[in-house]
């Protein structure tokens, strides 16, 4: 179950900083999680707030929620989204993160943990730009398969 947490943590960290990639464009800003339209696999974690940074020629990715205990995480990830892992910082269930820019509203995000894929999935920025939606799909620490859906709205 931690697993799964930290494979959702890492998924919306990844593709929060896949966007960022994209100089400034949708996926930039602060993103808050709205549970009534999320649907997480049960036992998992959630990422309350991820903020997504320019810094340099990179992107930061931060962070904030709660792992399956209810207790507090918090995970940065600094890197560009060029589809290479960079390592992650923090609680989280992961220690690595990849981004790739798919177009100008979504990225594809892969983490993993000590070198084994934990999960993976696709950050899309709606066309509005006011909500952005992160898919995931992995398999956890007991060799289950999990699949979820996070949708955040832009604060």
């Amino acid at each position: 179950m931690k697993r799964i947490r930290t494979a959702v943590v890492t998924l919306t960290l990844s593709l929060l900083a896949a966007a960022i990639c994209s100089a400034a464009g949708p996926q930039m800003g602060t993103w808050r999680l709205n549970e009534a339209k999320s649907k997480m696999p049960a036992g998992m974690g959630k990422n309350n707030t991820v903020t997504y940074t320019e810094k340099g020629d990179k992107v930061e990715v931060r962070v904030e929620g709660m792992d399956k205990d209810g207790k507090p995480t918090k995970s940065v990830w600094l890197g560009k989204w060029d589809g290479k892992s960079y390592p992650t910082k923090g609680n989280g269930a992961w220690n690595s993160v990849a981004y790739k820019v798919v177009n100008d509203r979504t990225n594809d995000i892969t983490t993993w943990k000590d070198g084994k894929v934990a999960w993976t999935g696709r950050i899309t920025v709606a066309a509005d730009g006011r909500s952005r939606t992160v898919t995931m799909n992995g398999t956890d620490a007991n060799g289950k398969k999990f699949s979820g859906k996070a949708v955040y709205d832009k604060s």
